[in-house]
């Protein structure tokens, strides 16, 4: 038999997920919905890809067997919003703080060369740091300050001989969007304990999958997806 038994889902009324997806070599990936409360993984299927349509298909399907979403937890995965908008327009809709932080660390660099690098990647490394509502005010009001100092700033552009121009500091501006863009979904686990901060738990499970698999180099394609859904299978059946 190729493929294991389905795993069916365990009805709750009252659901808090945490989803991601991961890619693995020979292009296929793996969409995984854990359930926070109930300490086991809901739903997982491999897809080829990260997208819309796969995430409604699989909300519908959770939905339909009895799962009410409260809350998610996710990177913002731009389909993954869409579906949930869809699928459970009331649902709370949590940024994995990780996610948005080594993201905006990756785009400001080690070594900022601008002050106003430098002040911003203070900030984003105290982000995970959060753990009350007082301390989040504080440091939106440093972000919205910061964005002021250097509005002008962020605004130069720099010239070639053609006349081309482009914004000299993208990387600063793609760190202020990425933060401006997460910053209405970024704390709602200050207010509901349900909430997941990060996915970080299903990034971990990920790299350990995949460590594993690397073990048996030379599977087909269709055997190492395979062996993903018979990973997943027996892991939940403990």
């Amino acid at each position: 038999m190729d493929y294991p038994p389905p795993s069916k889902p365990e009805p709750n009324n009252n659901c808090y997920l945490t989803i991601d997806g991961t890619y693995f070599k020979n292009n296929f990936c793996v969409l995984v919905y854990y359930d926070n409360q109930l300490k086991r993984r809901q739903y997982f299927r491999v897809v080829d890809r990260e997208c819309w349509y796969n995430y409604m298909a699989d909300l519908e399907y959770l939905k339909q067997v009895g799962l009410n979403i409260i809350g998610i937890t996710s990177d913002g995965q731009k389909g993954l919003i869409k579906a949930v908008r869809d699928v459970f327009p009331g649902a709370i809709h949590q940024r994995c703080v990780i996610h948005i932080q080594r993201m905006s660390l990756a785009y400001l660099t080690r070594f900022p060369k601008t002050k106003a690098g430098v002040t911003l990647r203070y900030w984003v490394r105290r982000l995970h740091l959060i753990k009350n509502h007082n301390q989040k005010y504080f440091w939106i009001a440093r972000f919205e300050s910061w964005c002021r100092k250097y509005d002008s700033f962020l605004k130069e552009k720099s010239f070639s001989f053609s006349g081309r121009n482009w914004y000299t500091h993208k990387l600063l501006r793609k760190t202020r969007s990425l933060i401006k863009n997460a910053l209405p979904n970024m704390f709602h686990y200050l207010d509901n304990p349900n909430i997941q901060k990060s996915s970080n738990g299903l990034e971990s499970q990920f790299s350990y999958l995949k460590n594993t698999l690397k073990i048996h180099r030379g599977l087909s394609k269709k055997n190492r997806e395979n062996f993903v859904r018979w990973y997943y299978y027996f892991k939940n059946q403990r």
